[in-house]
């Protein structure tokens, strides 16, 4: 059960009419925003703050958001809202849940002194009143500092990555992913000399090492970098191959001019308390060199990339092929064996599409829970109403990336489940071959706190629903044979190929263990899934240590909250800090 459910968080039941202006009722709060009082508020709010007053990221409810709001708008010295008229919008998810966005810039004079924006979600009451359920307040930009979502491009036939060089930086970031990549590009934005770590030969390996038929199962205006579209429509497919991802990622890099020094592995980190520095242990070429920063971004997401195996016994009886998903490139050397699949999320199902197609004699799934099926294009409907051609990115990104989690949660299951009622046949004859479905899922779960495991829809669920592909989901395997596996209940499947499609350790802060030791692990948050707040553990905000930060996630989420990482990251370097409102945790 996602963390999420236990919240008291809800969508509202309330029609717009068409002829509402949403401009004119936005004037309306202006002069109400600072001084909120609870005849403002419909019956259960939320408001969310991305570092706009709290100094980090909140979430509070019901009661309590009028009594942190009071205390933040004061604390931060908030003041100067002024309606954004051009942005402000009727929201229709369905029928029965209808509200208005409005949109408003305003000021905060406390240290450091920012520009930021808020978003009011606002429901009619039977008076025809307009209350605010939902509420987020969003760091735009440091007052008197560089924009941290424009970057001029270098030229890039200049281009050439750094050699490593013991040295002292500003700022490290271990990994070149979206993740670290966005971090690097927004810093740099600011400013802030930052180079960045990664252990493969070239920008874009991470993706490129994966198997041959990988491709994204979201959209391509999803999918960029910071600063630009990175994906141009003219260039690239709406869904796009994994080398389509790595040759971007190295266009990006170099029209930006981003400091990588590649081919480089951190072998540990200690931290100097009485000169304020990481010192970082780095190898390259087989040689060690130590680079020395004042703050420091883990990028490497919440995987690791290490591989998780189930053991069964007997496995020296088995003569056929074990692989793990990571190592797997194609099937097309197996034409004529029985391949079994061992995993039924996104991966899974691509092995064993690879497999038909490669015309392996048989294909198998093994099968050892019931998996979220999600359409493609059901969560492409979502994704296209914000992330399109005509809308710019960091505009989408703080419509679409800034509400609260539990409030997103809400949302995509109204619509998804809404589209999975009007197809209950799809469904129904994954059933019948046997593949035990959870059609009514929970997409933000899965992403945040399951780590994946569902499987998105793209052609696959039909050819197991043909047939072509054979499902075993009725008992688990014990042990290896010398002609494939035995299960639970007694019964055997043969096969001469068998692929773990069972993805990755998923705990980063015990992998993390090895670099930073004990000492400084032990302080440090949990990374992924939700705290007692709907935030998510340990990442985009200070987690344990005052310099240090975890980031990752899906391709949207690594760029938009990358932002929020370098504006702290600014703020700290140039004497600013941001002051947490620490105030324990409310009841919610």
């Amino acid at each position: 059960m996602s963390r999420l459910e236990e919240l008291p968080c809800e969508l509202p039941q309330s029609t717009v009419e068409s002829s509402v202006n949403p401009a004119a009722i936005a004037i309306q709060f202006e002069s109400r925003l600072p001084i909120l009082m609870h005849d403002d508020l419909a019956a259960k709010p939320v408001w969310r703050d991305l570092l706009a007053l709290t100094g980090t990221l909140r979430t509070f409810y019901t009661s309590n958001v009028l009594l942190a709001w009071k205390d933040n708008i004061s604390r931060a010295r908030a003041h100067s809202f002024k309606a954004k008229p051009e942005l402000c919008r009727v929201v229709r998810i369905e029928s029965d849940t209808q509200w208005v966005d409005t949109f408003y810039s305003f000021q905060t004079d406390a240290v450091p002194a920012s520009s930021c924006i808020a978003i009011l979600s606002l429901v009619p009451n039977t008076n025809g009143e307009w209350k605010i359920w939902a509420i987020r307040t969003v760091l735009d930009q440091l007052s008197g500092e560089r924009n941290v979502d424009f970057l001029e491009p270098a030229d890039p036939t200049m281009y050439q990555a750094t050699s490593p060089f013991s040295t002292t930086i500003e700022c490290a970031v271990i990994g070149a992913g979206q993740a670290g990549l966005s971090t690097a590009g927004r810093l740099k934005a600011l400013g802030v000399r930052c180079v960045v770590v990664e252990q493969n030969a070239e920008v874009g390996q991470n993706w490129k090492s994966r198997y041959n038929s990988a491709k994204l199962h979201t959209t391509r205006e999803y999918a960029h970098l910071p600063f630009d579209r990175t994906f141009p429509g003219d260039r690239y497919p709406e869904f796009l191959t994994k080398d389509d991802l790595a040759g971007g990622y190295r266009e990006w890099t170099a029209r930006f001019g981003i400091d990588i020094w590649l081919s480089t592995k951190l072998v540990s980190a200690s931290w100097d308390e009485q000169e304020q520095l990481w010192s970082l242990a780095l190898e390259h070429s087989n040689q060690e060199l130590i680079l020395r920063s004042r703050f420091l971004v883990v990028a490497i997401g919440a995987g690791c990339q290490q591989p998780f195996i189930p053991t069964y016994s007997n496995r020296d009886k088995f003569q056929g092929i074990t692989v793990h998903s990571g190592a797997y490139a194609d099937s097309k050397e197996w034409t004529g064996l029985k391949g079994v699949v061992i995993g039924t999320a996104n991966t899974g199902h691509d092995v064993a599409e690879d497999m038909v197609d490669a015309k392996l004699a048989s294909v198998t799934m093994l099968q050892r829970s019931p998996t979220y099926v999600l359409p493609a294009e059901y969560y492409t409907k979502i994704l296209n109403r914000t992330y399109n051609a005509s809308t710019p990115t960091d505009l989408a990104d703080m419509v679409g990336s800034s509400q609260p989690f539990a409030v997103s949660r809400l949302i995509n299951q109204k619509v998804l489940h809404a589209a999975a009622q009007q197809e209950p046949e799809r469904f129904d004859a994954l059933e019948r071959a046997g593949f035990r479905t959870i059609r009514y899922g929970d997409i933000v779960y899965q992403l945040f706190e399951r780590f994946g495991g569902h499987y998105m829809d793209v052609g696959c669920s039909e050819k197991i629903a043909r047939g072509l592909i054979k499902v075993k989901s009725d008992a688990l395997p014990v042990s290896y044979t010398e002609t494939g596996l035995l299960f639970n209940d007694g019964t055997q499947l043969d096969a001469d190929v068998i692929v773990f499609a069972t993805g990755f350790q998923s705990n980063l802060k015990v992998q993390m263990k090895d670099v930073f030791g004990s000492a400084i692990v032990d302080k440090l948050e949990d990374f992924w899934g939700f705290d007692d707040e709907g935030e998510v553990r340990g990442a985009f905000k200070l987690c344990g240590h005052p310099t240090l930060w975890f980031h990752g996630g899906t391709l949207a989420v690594a760029r938009y909250y990358s932002r929020f990482i370098a504006l702290q990251i600014k703020a700290a370097a140039v004497g600013a800090p941001f002051e947490i409102y620490s105030q324990s945790r409310l009841n919610v």
